[in-house]
């Protein structure tokens, strides 16, 4: 009876997924719904989904990647080669209600199947393909890799050392991102109808367009200030110094200094009175042309003290600082344990601990772990009675695709910064009514945070392209909740709301009696998400974060770089868009939910969770047997050769990866070693390793002699995966986005028309259409004031007056504010 009432309240309980062909992005999607009680049904070939031999490895040969990707799925053998393999697949995907489909990655010999004809008989069913680049433009038939991937997305080349090469994290980034997305596709499908705009729908994932979410910032601060991004050496990064991790008597600590207070703390901390005075020090850009003077006086300072001491002493001065642990810490870390953000695992006779799912949900939590399916293996809470997809339940009308799935969805938005408004951005994008709210007295602090007369006079803070960029298809008001006019017309707005978001620290809202138990009274339907940087009940809850923050606290970087470098971190803000991916991946379960039992839930996101899957396999192992992760640098455990490259003229480089055998031997005759492409004895990837700096030496004589683009276009007419490092300057003229109409260009009050990116998820051909570009401050007071709560003129401009509301951003004055206390970007 307990395990029925259980799987009575696991959100998809009543959904079947089918997962065919094999890549991670499609695995990560479908795990996300056995997190929350989907039937997953693996379908793999007689030899396993090729991922099943992924490194990293346990010491019984079980991969760790594959337990990750694929724990609380069933899985069914079908081989293609066998009279009934078509009918067999058929039967299945027309009982199912969400197909996920990464052939095109790698189809992992699935039977030939016409899906097309399935989704004639079956409407109902939500279907979702993946690929590397889409269906159609210049890359769409490319070859490629995570890492390739990441290399044209603008993701690698402003990591690592000067001198280069950049520097790349090891896979499944693009899979993790993309699968996040996937999700969110295929769950705003199965938003009851009558609710919502919810219908079976039809989806096409780019993976490349997946990852340019982490590059969103960068490439729109291109936009704004134009060609100044460069890498700047190892945990370096532009706009802001210091942004790293520093080695400490004992273990590594991450810095993140953004404000002129921060860094005044960070220089009292270490009592270093001439730094913290000196007026050539006071922001963060001006601090990156003094880097190595600056580094020279702190980082001895942080080696007498431990990197736990050193938090207790940035805690009390609400610096933004983390120990970045390795694997070993993760895994003695309770609050995790008790959390949910690792859970166990069993491989096979191996019992291990991996990163569970990090959408906190309180009411229906995702399940804590479980087992990772054999080859042919169901699992025992598979057949739970589901309602399928079979054509006799489908009313007619049902396969109209007009409508954005979240039509009649209304959203109060308190967050700032990225990864907030990021979640509720997807949230409008995909059609949901988004009400941002804001204060004159401190506006969202991504339109800026100079408050110097000047800049407010001149409304530079309605000219940041970086606030545009994370708040477009919303309404924006104005509300002081410092005041209790204020925190009432907030009230009676969550009445009608459907889901509530603010990712200030975990306190903020509860303080100004606008906490969960009070919202809920007025509206028990409704869905309420905090998205701080560790957890509403965290040790580390006052913790100050950013994006930086929480990429080194989630144990990446400890597998990043080179044995015995440090701990490397591979982004500026890696966090602030994982965040507001799995936030929004959140509260469309617990809309779900909500939707269909009229009970709404608090979802307890915390950020720096949603950074730990990026580690999950080391975390896996490590917790089997013990063994420390292998850093590769650039290489990789499976394919040889693997790295970055340099190429013609001044910091040019390309990756490239031979993935298999075939892909290897056209590699070696490209490079002008036939001899190699034809020595029995380089045939596998360990074979090569023995020689494997004098292949990457031939190869970089070969890339060196081209200009980047030219490598990449002969090496992908030979077939062999290659990605040119981008800048994120260059994304904004990128061919293959621009063929796709990734870009769309929109007007707007103050700067005119400008670029907007699409979202990576599309119906049809083109990308979602941007309906409206980012509100101005307050621009919508008298719309929603007026024709939601029924305001009158007479009474909206006493608000005005009293400074309730307003569209003018206030002079700093010392008065009462609610953003100051934002826990991240």
């Amino acid at each position: 009876m307990a395990a029925k009432m259980k799987t009575s309240m696991e959100v998809f309980s009543h959904l079947r997924v089918v997962e065919i062909g094999s890549s991670a992005a499609t695995s990560y999607c479908a795990r996300l719904f056995a997190d929350f009680g989907a039937d997953v049904q693996k379908v793999e070939p007689p030899g396993g989904d090729p991922l099943r031999g992924s490194a990293p490895l346990t010491a019984s040969g079980q991969s760790a990647w594959f337990a990750f990707l694929n724990f609380n799925k069933s899985s069914v053998v079908i081989d293609a080669a066998e009279p009934d393999a078509i009918p067999q697949l058929t039967a299945l995907i027309e009982n199912c209600n969400i197909l996920v489909d990464g052939r095109d990655i790698d189809p992992a010999d699935c039977p030939s199947i016409d899906i097309a004809a399935i989704r004639q008989r079956c409407p109902r069913l939500t279907y979702l393909e993946a690929s590397w680049f889409g269906g159609a433009g210049p890359y769409a038939g490319f070859a490629a890799t995570d890492s390739t991937v990441r290399a044209l997305a603008g993701l690698i080349k402003l990591a690592g050392a000067v001198e280069g090469p950049p520097l790349h994290a090891p896979d499944y980034q693009t899979g993790i991102l993309a699968g996040l997305w996937g999700f969110i596709a295929a769950a705003s499908s199965t938003i009851p109808e009558e609710k919502a705009g919810g219908r079976r729908r039809s989806w096409s994932l780019s993976i490349f367009e997946s990852s340019l979410a982490l590059n969103e910032y960068q490439m729109f601060e291109a936009y704004e200030r134009g060609d100044v991004m460069r890498r700047i050496g190892i945990n370096r990064f532009w706009p802001n110094f210091p942004i790293g991790i520093y080695e400490t008597k004992k273990g590594w600590l991450g810095v993140t200094t953004i404000t002129p207070a921060q860094w005044r703390g960070f220089c009292d901390m270490l009592d270093l009175a001439e730094l913290r005075d000196d007026p050539a020090l006071v922001l963060g850009a001006d601090r990156l042309q003094h880097m190595e003077r600056i580094e020279r006086h702190f980082i001895p300072r942080l080696k007498t003290r431990t990197a736990h001491e050193w938090l207790a002493e940035g805690l009390k001065r609400k610096i933004p600082i983390v120990p970045a642990p390795d694997m070993s810490d993760l895994l003695q870390d309770a609050e995790k344990r008790e959390r949910g953000a690792i859970v166990p695992v069993l491989l096979g006779q191996e019992w291990g601990q991996t990163p569970g799912s990090m959408q906190r949900l309180t009411l229906t939590p995702p399940r804590r772990g479980g087992k990772v399916p054999a080859p042919g293996a169901q699992q025992s809470f598979a057949d739970t009675g589901r309602r399928l997809t079979g054509t006799a339940s489908v009313s007619s009308g049902c396969n109209d695709a007009s409508g954005a799935p979240l039509q009649g969805i209304r959203v109060l938005d308190f967050s700032m910064g990225w990864a907030g408004p990021l979640c509720t951005r997807t949230l409008a994008d995909l059609g949901a009514d988004v009400i941002k709210i804001e204060a004159i007295q401190y506006p969202d602090w991504w339109r800026g945070v100079d408050r110097r007369a000047a800049y407010i006079e001149e409304q530079m803070y309605e000219k940041t392209a970086r606030f545009c960029m994370a708040n477009r298809n919303k309404r924006g008001i104005t509300l002081d909740l410092t005041r209790q006019q204020g925190r009432t017309l907030a009230k009676r707005l969550a009445r009608e709301a459907d889901i509530v978001v603010d990712n200030y620290s975990a306190d903020v809202l509860p303080k100004l009696g606008l906490g969960y138990d009070v919202l809920r009274a007025l509206n028990p339907r409704l869905v309420m998400m905090s998205m701080s940087a560790f957890g509403t009940n965290s040790v580390l809850r006052t913790c100050r974060a950013y994006g930086s923050t929480l990429e080194q606290g989630s144990g990446l970087p400890s597998v990043v770089g080179k044995t015995n470098g440090p701990p490397v971190m591979s982004h500026v803000a890696f966090g602030d868009a994982v965040g507001g991916l799995n936030g929004c991946a959140a509260v469309l379960v617990a809309l779900i939910h909500a939707r269909t039992t009229g009970l709404g839930q608090f979802i307890d996101l915390a950020q720096i969770e949603c950074m730990i899957p990026f580690a999950a396999p080391w975390i896996i192992v490590h917790s089997i047997d013990g063994s420390l992760p292998i850093r590769y640098g650039n290489r990789h455990p499976q394919f040889v050769p693997h790295g970055c490259f340099r190429c013609a003229g001044e910091d040019n480089w390309i990756v490239v990866a031979a993935t298999d055998q075939d892909m290897w031997q056209r590699l070696a005759r490209l490079i002008g070693r036939p001899d190699w492409a034809m020595d029995a004895s380089l045939r596998s990837a360990e074979d090569r390793r023995d020689i494997e700096e004098l292949i990457e030496r031939e190869i970089e004589s070969w890339t060196i002699a081209r200009e980047a683009d030219q490598a990449m276009s002969e090496l992908q007419a030979a077939r062999i995966a290659a990605g040119v490092a981008r800048l994120p300057i260059d994304l904004l003229s990128d061919r293959h986005l621009s063929s796709r109409g990734y870009l769309q260009e929109i007007e707007r009050a103050f700067i005119g028309r400008h670029p907007q990116p699409s979202i990576p998820i599309r119906e049809g051909e083109g990308p979602y259409a941007i309906r409206s570009a980012a509100p101005t401050l307050g621009q919508h007071n008298t719309e929603i004031l007026s024709g939601l709560l029924g305001l009158s003129d007479t009474e909206i401009a006493d608000l005005a007056k009293e400074g309730i509301i307003g569209s003018v951003m206030l002079s700093e004055r010392g008065g009462l504010t609610t953003t100051k206390t934002v826990s991240q970007g």
